[in-house]
């Protein structure tokens, strides 16, 4: 242990930083003290953050955790720089989630929703929803998130039920919500249309298999991984370019299995170079086929019902859809119409998020936006600058998405969420109520029974969350939004329709400012983190073991903008050292009276090591300044901890103990309180626990949650300081590895001289090196033992031992010569194979270069064993 680990230390800091007894306590403080509360009547600039909202059935995980540490950097920092900032908490009502949540306790209880109704099980989701939602708002305070809890808001209250209802009102009556029948992703198991962000694709062992359609010369050949759905074909397609099929097109084929002629149609999507260069078209229950299908005026025949059993007539009727394949092969089969089957074959498959069930495109009435118009808007935003994406690049991803956009089908089949507020009257009626309409009553009048896509709600976030469709003072203060920080993986889903909504329904004021797109957690070899792979980490285990400090300085030691971020525990344990040495490192300063009472001394009046330390300070201000502002938390973070661990601690702190101990305390200590002082503001938004007890103990501020931010000091750098302080770390450096190369232990003293110092401008610096390197002052029996000599800038330093009792000689003449035979096996190896003409003759380039570089560096280490053996005393 270092004196640093081992000093007296003052009274008021305990001993050592225990996380679990501090932060819950310290985080109450800060809330109950309202520092997280947005003031609307400030005059101080706005900065804000809407959290997007976690699931009401979540919980945080690795993900959540970063991106929260995140905000809350961001958020620390404005708040200390002056401005209002408001970051507003919420959670989603997740509707599938939420609602098959609340079915699994119903089916514990031998019941359905069917069972109580629509209204009594909307009231159990309520229910469930004040019992077990918002777990993740407790996992957030653990964290450390200074959010604004006074303005918590949930996507089913009242005033965002008002929102939605306001929005859809606005667009129906603008021609931009229509209904109609098209194509979606459906899930059989829960019984509704699924957004693309519910399907979850994995590549699954099926089979694919080729059928013969007609007889003779007008036959063509298809395949298909879902021989049920050829039930529906009522086309075959080909490119109309392939010389193949150029005499089919317009003729009619017969489709097996069923009688019906179809007829074979010429369209530019098929691929004519992808299998057979024919494709079967089943409108109904494929996307691609449903636009071949539109554009040749094919009908749509349904022959799969929303519990995906066959409902076409004949023998496979009333079959699930995975008992129809092989019955439809086979009986293919028997006809002889199945020309070829590969088996297994892999190829990527839909699955609903909520239950893995296989999903199904159907072809069903829905609820959809016409988004052209307002994703040329979202466009437009980004690309004159109301919006910048960081990183730069994730741009032409966003291009791509609002270039391209298809209409948003956004109705789904459930009983919890925003229901749709269209009514149909007895006599075919359709009236859109807005929330201050009045509800069309009497017989026959029956509201939809579809609800809104949660995405829909959600969509509306950063603006329906403070008070629109009103115009709320909170509305005017904080809005556009100052960042949204999400992940790339939800750009289109989320960030794409928040663009849209917003700049529709504020008169083309965008949502955000900017939009700092982060990537996904990975584990240490890179892989995605999951349940079924085992591989995935709780942040709140690296919050029990090692603090919501090192967790967060983890996180954001590893975030870049567009990067994914691997993540293993032993980062954590690395980072709780870091808060240890920080914790160690004040307590020192403390104990020997840093201080921030005084103001700091003139320049000429501090030590050059002092003028170091305040100019590398100085430099760190900027440094930590410009990343945050380019959101490179990885950057910033590593120059806080390289400028925390190497300069301050490893250098300066060593420095200061030799300043103090020689009588310069006064200007010592101010200087480390200075240090401390500004060091501490600037890791607070990443490290806020630890950086709170150590800077109210140093200052006795009321709290570095509403403390100012370190500016630069815009001066000069002292670049004789520097040089001098960089030649005091090579010669320490370099004496403490000839020391070691001695068989010194790293505490052990011994005497020495350190010549020539004065030439080279570091005279005032030896004390220090001294003490660094363990080297007492030579008495009148001093014996030169060993010499080393230290190249530096302005001349040579050369350093003299007395190693006379210092080391067992005997051993380590035996040490050496182990070390010896070791490097000498390894040259005779390596000249052998040097030596080997065949060898030579085969051997890559590469390889016997690597071979060359082992035999030098085998020989430079004979060479440094020998020498240190022949300085060996003979006793």
């Amino acid at each position: 242990m270092t004196e640093l680990d081992t000093a007296t230390q003052r009274p008021d800091l305990p001993a050592a930083w225990t996380p679990a007894e501090v932060e819950a306590e310290l985080y109450q403080r800060w809330v109950d003290r309202r520092y997280f509360e947005a003031d609307v009547k400030s005059d101080k600039p706005p900065f804000t953050i809407v959290l997007p909202p976690p699931n009401v059935t979540g919980s945080l995980h690795m993900g959540h955790a970063m991106n929260h540490s995140v905000m809350d950097a961001l958020s620390r920092r404005r708040r200390m720089q002056g401005y209002e900032v408001l970051w507003l908490p919420g959670m989603d009502h997740a509707g599938i989630a939420t609602q098959n949540a609340v079915e699994r306790d119903l089916a514990k209880q031998g019941m359905s929703r069917q069972d109580l109704g629509r209204e009594k099980f909307v009231e159990r989701v309520w229910e469930w929803k004040e019992e077990y939602g918002g777990k993740i708002l407790d996992q957030m305070k653990r964290l450390g998130d200074g959010i604004d809890w006074s303005r918590e808001r949930f996507t089913m209250d009242e005033g965002l039920s008002r929102a939605v209802q306001t929005i859809f009102k606005k667009m129906y009556d603008d021609g931009l919500i229509y209904q109609a029948e098209r194509i979606i992703n459906w899930c059989p198991r829960c019984q509704t249309a699924l957004s693309d962000i519910e399907v979850d694709h994995s590549d699954d062992e099926g089979e694919l298999v080729s059928i013969r359609y007609g007889d003779g010369d007008a036959s063509i050949v298809v395949a298909t991984t879902r021989a049920e759905t050829m039930l529906g074909d009522t086309a075959v397609a080909v490119h109309p370019d392939d010389e193949r099929y150029r005499h089919l097109i317009g003729t009619e084929v017969e489709l097996p299995l069923t009688g019906r002629r179809i007829p074979i149609v010429a369209d530019a999507h098929v691929d004519p170079k992808f299998g057979t260069g024919a494709v079967k078209v089943t409108p109904a229950h494929d996307p691609n086929d449903f636009e071949i299908g539109q554009r040749h005026g094919l009908p749509n025949l349904t022959v799969m019902d929303g519990r995906a059993t066959i409902t076409a007539h004949g023998p496979f009727e009333g079959m699930d859809r995975f008992e129809a394949r092989p019955a439809i092969v086979a009986a293919l089969r028997a006809e002889g119409r199945i020309v070829a089957e590969k088996r297994p074959y892999v190829h990527s498959v839909g699955h609903c998020s909520r239950c893995n069930t296989v999903v199904e495109p159907r072809l069903s009435l829905q609820w959809w936006v016409k988004v052209e118009t307002i994703a040329a808007a979202a466009s437009a935003a980004v690309r004159d600058g109301r919006t910048k994406i960081h990183p730069a690049e994730l741009n032409k991803r966003y291009f791509d998405w609002t270039d391209n956009l298809h209409d948003w089908c956004i109705s789904r089949q459930l009983w919890w969420g925003h229901r749709i507020p269209v009514y149909y009257g007895p006599n075919g009626e359709v009236v859109c109520v807005g929330p201050d309409d009045e509800v069309p009553t009497g017989d026959g009048w029956r509201q939809d029974e579809d609800v809104l896509d949660t995405w829909f709600s959600s969509g509306l976030w950063p603006f329906s969350t403070l008070g629109w469709p009103d115009s709320t003072e909170d509305l005017r203060k904080f809005y556009p939004t100052s960042v949204l920080s999400t992940g790339y993986d939800i750009l289109f889903f989320w960030v794409v329709r928040m663009m849209m909504f917003g700049l529709y329904a504020m008169d083309e004021v965008q949502p955000f400012d900017h939009v700092f797109l982060h990537g996904l957690i990975r584990d240490q070899y890179g892989k995605k983190m999951s349940k079924s792979k085992g591989n995935g980490i709780d942040p709140l285990d690296w919050m029990e073991r090692y603090g919501a400090d090192a967790t967060r300085f983890t996180l954001l030691r590893g975030t870049n903008p567009g990067s994914d971020m691997a993540v293993a525990e032993e980062w954590a344990a690395g980072s709780r050292n870091f808060t240890t040495k920080l914790w160690n490192a004040t307590r020192f300063a403390l104990a020997n009276g840093a201080t921030v009472a005084r103001p700091l001394p003139s320049r000429d009046e501090l030590t050059a090591a002092d003028r170091w330390i305040l100019d590398e300070l100085d430099a760190l201000v900027s440094t930590v300044d410009s990343n945050f502002e380019a959101f490179q938390f990885s950057r910033a973070c590593e120059a806080l901890y390289s400028f925390t661990w190497d300069e301050f601690c490893d250098w300066y702190l060593e420095i200061a103990k030799v300043q103090i101990a020689d009588g310069r305390a006064e200007a010592t200590q101010s200087v480390l309180g200075h240090v401390l002082d500004v060091l501490l503001r600037l890791l607070h938004p990443a490290v806020p626990f630890i950086t709170e007890t150590l800077w109210t103990s140093l200052t006795g501020g009321e709290s570095l949650v509403v403390a100012s931010w370190p500016k630069p000091s815009g001066g000069e750098r002292d670049a004789d300081a520097k040089a001098e302080v960089e030649g005091l770390k090579k010669l320490a450096t370099e004496i403490r590895r000839f020391r070691s190369e001695q068989g010194l232990k790293p505490g052990q003293k011994v005497a020495g001289k350190v010549r020539g110092a004065c030439c080279v401008g570091l005279l005032d610096q030896v004390p220090s090196v001294r003490a660094m390197t363990k080297l007492t002052e030579p008495g009148d029996e001093f014996t030169v033992s060993a010499t080393l000599e230290v190249g530096l800038p302005k001349g040579a330093v050369k350093v003299e031992l007395d190693l006379s009792g210092a080391i067992d000689v005997a051993a380590e003449r035996k040490r050496l010569a182990k070390d010896l035979a070791v490097a000498q096996k390894e040259l005779d190896g390596t000249t052998k194979k040097l030596g080997n003409e065949a060898f030579l003759a085969k051997a890559p380039a590469d390889v016997k270069a690597k071979i060359e570089e082992r035999k030098a560096t085998a020989e430079s280490e004979i060479a440094r064993i020998n020498e240190r053996l022949a300085a060996l005393p003979e006793k």
